[in-house]
């Protein structure tokens, strides 16, 4: 299993950005396929966008198509969540997730290991 770490959250104005990181200390981390999802309080965790172990398919939630972009580079065992024009509706606690060389999946149960999170709060 890999060992997630998330940074980059903050407090941001919106139509401000953001850039999330999720990094592993190990050297497998290219083999899982990984996603970010989102808990606001009161609120159920929500898929915001996951890519997969070789980086050939990405998959956004509807709310984030064309504000938000996930990529990752192996070598440096980091997959990271561009958020543009962000709104107060994006404040949550973000989480990192990752799958054994699987496809991206929606649902939270599907993934195996989570990182502790990181707190985004979108100012209006």
């Amino acid at each position: 299993q890999v060992q997630l770490v998330e940074s980059g959250g903050g407090l941001v104005q919106a139509g401000g950005s953001l850039r999330l990181s999720c990094a592993d200390s190990g050297r497998t981390f290219s083999r899982y396929s990984t996603a970010w999802f989102r808990q606001a309080p009161g609120k159920e965790r929500e898929f915001v966008a996951g890519i997969s172990w070789s980086a050939c398919s990405t998959y956004y939630a509807d709310s984030v198509k064309g504000r938000f972009t996930i990529s990752r580079d192996n070598a440096k065992n980091t997959v990271y969540l561009q958020m543009n024009s962000l709104e107060p509706g994006d404040t949550a606690g973000y989480y990192c997730a990752a799958r054994y060389y699987s496809s991206i999946y929606g649902s939270q149960n599907a993934y195996e290991s989570w990182g502790q999170g990181t707190k985004v709060t979108v100012s209006s």
